[in-house]
This record gives C-alpha cells, structure tokens and sequence, in this order.
C-alpha cells in the first residue's frame, strides 16, 4: 500500500475512478407493483369525473347564455348540469359501496383533503343547480333562479377540476407526476363536453359562443396533453400506450372532429350541429377514461414508481 492509498479516507475514490460493480437494475419483490393501485372502479370513478366536469362547466354555460339572451341553450345546459351532478353522485355513492358513507363523510371538513372538500362542493353545487334548473323549466321565481344560476357558475369550475386535484393527490405515477396540469387538461375537457351538450340540444341560432368554446377546448386540450406528457418523461407510455393510448387518441380525434364540425357547419345545420355536440361529449368521456387507465397501468408495473424516483435521486446529487 502507498502513502497516497493510506492517507485518502477509506471508502473515498479517487477521481476518475470508476465502480466495478454494474448499476443494478430496478426489481420488486416477485415483480409485484410498489404501490398500490387504487380500488376504484372504472365504470364509477371515471364516469363521476366526466360527469362532474360536464355538470360544473355546463353551468358555467349556462350562466353565459341566460346572460347574453338565449334562453333555450340555459334552460338546456341548466337541466343537463342537474342530471349529470345527480349522475355523478350516483357513480360515487355506488363505488362507495354503501350511500351512508357519503353523509359520514360531511360530518368533517379537512381543507387538506380533496375528498373531504369534494364532498362539501357537491353538496353546495347540487342544490344550487337543482334550484336554477327548477327555475328554468316552471318559469317560477325567476330573482332565485337567477341567484342559483350565478352560484353555480360560481363553483362550476371547481367542480370540473376537482377531481383532477383528487387523483394527483394519490401515490399513482401518471397522475401524481402532473399534478399542475392534470386540473387544467379536465377543465379543458369540461368546456368540451359542455360546448357539446349545448350544440346538441341549444338551437342553431344560439350556438356560436358553445362552437367558440369547443374551438378553444379543443386547442386547449391538445397543448395541455403534450405538455402532460412531456413532464412525465418515460411514464408519459401509460398515455400512449395500451387501452389508454387507445382512448386518448381516440379522444383527441373526436374533439377535433366535433370542434371543426361545429366551426364549419354548426351554425347553419342542426344535424352537423347535434353530430358535432356528441363527438365532442364522446371525446371528453374518452379522455376522462384514459386518463383513469394511465394512472392505473402506471400503478400496476413497478418500473414507473421506481425509475422516476431514482432519476429524482440523481438529479438532486
């Protein structure tokens, strides 16, 4: 052994030198996923988030179109906001397993968890819309539909994203690792499906703000979803690859088409209008179903927990 070797600290190489063990490559025990993929039923859970976003961005429609004059659109859009909320909360008390477990869930409010806030917002959203739908439809007590229709525009937003604030919230790679953009893809979403509901059931002469909105949704969304996937790097494959992959483009294809119908020909064929309206209701379903299978094809390999984490790791060294 030479001076220089007895005087460096032992377990300290040299500059330059190199381990003469190869990195290992990431494992499991037995190949079994390291977390855990939420418990939650497809059919359920991402029915309850589009069904949400439809619910909280058609009022928000609604509000726009009892404002600017064109009652039909509103009376529509008001009474599809009430069903798809009601629709929503039929999804997630069935997923609960049991409908007590909703009301327990009030019994607290924790700032600090999106499920509890998520309670509170449909509780508050529910009657709000129940109120400006009820308004609509008998033509009675018109001052408290009117307040009902602006409260929920008011938290029409929140419930649209929420759910998106709920997902990120969980140790699920795909969803956790866009965290920021995850509630602005769903808003975009939203706009979409609510742009269709109204271009299906408003009338022609009342659809140009709706085919302005899906225009806007549809460019929105396709530039939140690379960037999406540009921020999860080798997770980004949940998204494109597989059963979501199949989803989400054929989301992306189904909201191009319906904005485009809709901008060409919305505003002056009632067919090519209500055609227009469901490609962009489908899209938007598509995308809230390939978002959910993303999240747990991401949950279920193990190389998306552990990659991620170990280039964290090194960035930080």
């Amino acid at each position: 052994m030479t001076s220089s070797d007895s005087s460096r600290p032992k377990g300290r190489r040299r500059r330059g030198e190199q381990p003469m063990v190869p990195r290992a490559e990431f494992e499991s025990y037995y190949g079994r996923p390291v977390i855990k993929a939420p418990a939650w039923s497809a059919q359920d859970i991402a029915g309850y988030f589009f069904l949400g976003g439809l619910a909280g961005a058609g009022s928000v429609l609604a509000a726009g179109a009892h404002l600017t004059g064109r009652p039909r659109t509103a009376t529509a859009l008001k009474i599809s906001s009430l069903t798809a909320v009601s629709l929503s909360a039929a999804a997630l008390i069935h997923d609960l397993g049991r409908p007590s477990r909703f009301p327990n869930m009030l019994r607290v409010f924790k700032p600090t968890s999106p499920m509890s806030v998520g309670s509170w917002l449909l509780s508050a959203y529910a009657p709000a819309a129940g109120a400006a739908a009820a308004s609509a439809v008998t033509g009675r007590l018109p001052r408290v539909g009117a307040t009902a229709t602006g409260a929920a525009a008011l938290l029409g937003p929140a419930v649209a994203t929420y759910t998106a604030v709920l997902a990120a919230d969980t140790a699920v790679p795909a969803w956790h690792g866009v965290h920021r953009e995850l509630p602005y893809l769903f808003a975009a979403s939203a706009t979409a499906a609510a742009a269709g509901m109204a271009l299906v059931t408003g009338p022609t002469s009342e659809n140009a703000a709706a085919r302005w909105a899906a225009g806007s949704a549809a460019l929105a969304d396709l530039a939140i979803t690379e960037a999406v996937e540009r921020r999860l790097g080798p997770v980004a494959e949940t998204y494109r690859e597989g059963r979501a992959g199949t989803l989400l483009r054929t989301a992306r294809a189904l909201t191009a088409v319906g904005a485009l119908g809709g901008a060409l020909l919305g505003g002056r064929h009632r067919t090519a209008s209500a055609l227009s309206g469901l490609a962009l209701l489908a899209g938007s379903a598509c995308t809230r179903f390939g978002v959910f299978a993303a999240g747990i094809a991401s949950a279920e390999d193990p190389k998306y927990t552990v990659v991620p984490q170990r280039e964290r790791v090194e960035q930080r060294q």
